[in-house]
């Protein structure tokens, strides 16, 4: 990976994952809870979001960017428990509006790819890579169409991750609302023990490589519907 292309990543990196978390922020408020609107992450400004994690935000996602060629972070929006546990349904819509600002992000590059193909500015790639998924001529469609095959396939991958029910990732947030509210309360108190997060997150890096890859192929398919990828 070349710094421009570097940059172009770490950029996207930083704006998807404010718009995630200020989702959640927005969400929370609407619920009734205004912890994060207090500490400033209902916003799609970056600098609150860095200023509450500038390790996972910057530092990670640039170590790993420099190591493995692919922006690695996390993020996070404050909440009140208490609040969680009083409403269980806000509280998953709460979760629920991280990933759901990730799948529109994801269809607005999705349509952009589209028109560009249509127009004659994109084409179907001979082969895939994760962000290199739009075919262009010239240095400057290119750059285009890599910004567009990056927001694509990170946004994908942050939307199919956050939903695995696994704490402390966004799907189990999802399942609060679905349990009764004795249940709700005994699952987010067993959520928030710093064991079963940390087993949650290795079960999730486990799961995510073997489940990815034909979701992004799957997805690519519909941009492409006459390409054949495996």
């Amino acid at each position: 990976m070349d710094i421009a292309d570097a940059l172009l990543s770490f950029i996207i990196f930083v704006g998807s994952v404010t718009l995630h978390e200020a989702a959640h922020a927005w969400a929370a408020m609407k619920g009734g809870d205004p912890t994060a609107y207090h500490g400033g992450q209902v916003s799609i400004d970056p600098t609150p979001h860095i200023q509450r994690e500038p390790f996972g935000m910057v530092i990670l996602p640039l170590v790993s960017l420099f190591l493995i060629q692919f922006p690695l972070g996390f993020a996070s929006a404050p909440y009140d428990p208490i609040w969680a546990m009083r409403h269980p349904r806000r509280a998953a819509l709460m979760a629920a509006a991280g990933p759901a600002a990730n799948l529109l992000l994801l269809l607005a590059a999705a349509i952009a790819i589209k028109v560009g193909f249509i127009g004659g500015f994109f084409h179907a790639p001979d082969s895939l890579g994760f962000g290199h998924i739009v075919g262009a001529e010239g240095k400057f469609a290119s750059g285009i169409g890599y910004l567009l095959g990056m927001g694509f396939c990170m946004n994908l991958l942050m939307f199919v991750f956050n939903l695995l029910p696994l704490p402390p990732l966004d799907g189990s947030g999802i399942l609060v609302g679905i349990l009764g509210e004795k249940s709700s309360e005994k699952y987010l108190h067993v959520m928030h023990q710093p064991a079963f997060m940390l087993i949650g997150m290795l079960l999730a890096w486990k799961v995510i490589g073997a489940i990815f890859s034909p979701i992004l192929v799957f997805a690519i398919s519909l941009l492409y519907p006459e390409a054949s990828y495996r």
